[in-house]
């Protein structure tokens, strides 16, 4: 399936400003055709509403054309990206795109391909992706509450993924963790779910995943954030004729809690 990056290097070619400048003429674009590219991108940036106030301070609003170089001549198809910079340049696109940011973009994508989702024998595997994340996010929201019994219907008890989650998620409640919901603050979007394996009583399933989350330390008010677009891959079990998440695989797991032992 095409990536989110390549629908996205699609619709900028497609934009209005573009294909009615010397860059709707070229085939091939070279460093000078960024350069102008950039431009179109910091003038239409420049009078976005989405950039009006605090929002403009936080992710800027000019793109420089290496980094427009570097995203349209890359392949992203099979790379993870948590890089804080790469998810801004993703934003400001959207916004010269049309869209509020990286995660309404995504939201309209998937709104527009409905089909992907509604395979009859994928149908529960993908909604337990959906599912899981969603409550991840609730049980984020508890914090330092630790309640993993919100997990009991959608992962298998005896897990490894369950065993794994519980550890580092506890370190955080201990150390009195809270997520900042206010104003949409903290957020996530899952989208491009697509099966690796599917057998009798094994599903696995790969997805891309973007978290953005913040959390503050109950006393001194400390921040830390996650803000990371991932690939997840889930292993789904059939056990006692009973579906589950029984593993997952995410290079970025306690990545959070590895940050925080190296600032101490």
């Amino acid at each position: 399936m095409k990536t989110i990056y390549n629908s996205i290097r699609e619709e900028v070619v497609k934009h209005s400003k573009v294909r009615n400048s010397v860059l709707g003429n070229v085939n091939e674009w070279k460093r000078s055709h960024y350069i102008i590219l950039s431009e179109i991108i910091k003038d239409e940036l420049s009078d976005a509403e989405e950039l009006k106030g605090g929002k403009k301070f936080e992710i800027g609003n000019t793109i420089s054309h290496v980094t427009l170089q570097r995203f349209f001549e890359n392949d992203y198809q099979d790379k993870t990206h948590s890089d804080l910079r790469f998810l801004k340049t993703l934003d400001k696109i959207c916004i010269f795109l049309g869209y509020k940011d990286l995660n309404d973009y995504i939201l309209s994508v998937r709104h527009k391909n409905p089909k992907q989702h509604s395979s009859d024998d994928l149908s529960l595997a993908t909604q337990m992706v959906y599912d899981y994340c969603a409550m991840a996010f609730e049980f984020y929201k508890q914090f330092p509450s630790h309640h993993t019994e919100l997990f009991k219907d959608l992962v298998f008890e005896d897990s490894p993924f369950l065993e794994r989650a519980s550890q580092f998620s506890k370190e955080l409640c201990n150390k009195d963790f809270h997520l900042v919901t206010k104003n949409n603050r903290s957020n996530y979007e899952v989208f491009d779910i697509h099966i690796v394996t599917d057998e009798p009583d094994k599903k696995i399933l790969e997805a891309q995943e973007f978290w953005n989350l913040l959390f503050k330390v109950g006393e001194t008010g400390e921040e830390h954030f996650v803000n990371q677009l991932s690939t997840q891959i889930y292993f789904i079990k059939k056990i006692d004729n009973t579906w589950k998440i029984w593993d997952n695989y995410n290079p970025d797991a306690g990545r959070l809690n590895k940050k925080i032992e190296t600032v101490s």
